[in-house]
């Protein structure tokens, strides 16, 4: 009885569609780890903030529903905010990097594209495994410069509220 009840439960994992995937690491060793992982709890991303130097993305944030992650880099650089509109998602990004993240493309499934950064360095393209997935949370390490950057994807989140501009 207790092998059945185990193979049945293993069947079942086994038929659940998998959703979620993860792209990078890219860039560097350097830097202090941080995760956003817990943030999406708070909703889907529905705005973000980086910051560039002239050579590299010195910080980001990102607002999760309503509520704004903490920041993370350094303070040096243009900040550049880009807001999704309802029912807006990040389906795709692109980007350069060497020992640090020099630039980051946010690509949306309304076919609306974020650049922010220098064309210098390595090329990535970050995207989910699986289909109707989307850009759920980031995690990476930063410094005085974003060093790393790693994206997490999944279902959308079903919460649609947004920061406020």
């Amino acid at each position: 009885m207790k092998l059945w009840i185990l193979l049945s439960v293993l069947c079942i994992a086994a038929a659940q569609q998998r959703s979620s995937s993860y792209s990078g690491e890219y860039g560097g060793g350097g830097g202090k780890r941080f995760s956003h992982s817990g943030n999406q709890l708070h909703g889907p991303i529905t705005a973000i903030r980086v910051r560039a130097n002239r050579n590299y993305i010195t910080g980001i944030q990102v607002c999760y529903g309503t509520t704004w992650s903490e920041y993370k880099g350094g303070s040096a650089g243009d900040l550049e905010e880009i807001f999704l509109h309802p029912g807006e998602t990040i389906t795709q990004v692109t980007g350069k990097y060497t020992k640090y993240v020099r630039k980051l493309m946010f690509i949306t499934n309304k076919g609306r594209q974020f650049p922010i950064g220098k064309e210098y360095g390595s090329s990535f393209n970050a995207a989910p495994l699986y289909p109707n997935t989307v850009l759920r949370y980031i995690s990476g390490s930063s410094g005085s410069v974003i060093d790393a950057i790693s994206f997490h994807w999944d279902y959308a989140s079903s919460n649609c509220q947004h920061c406020a501009k």
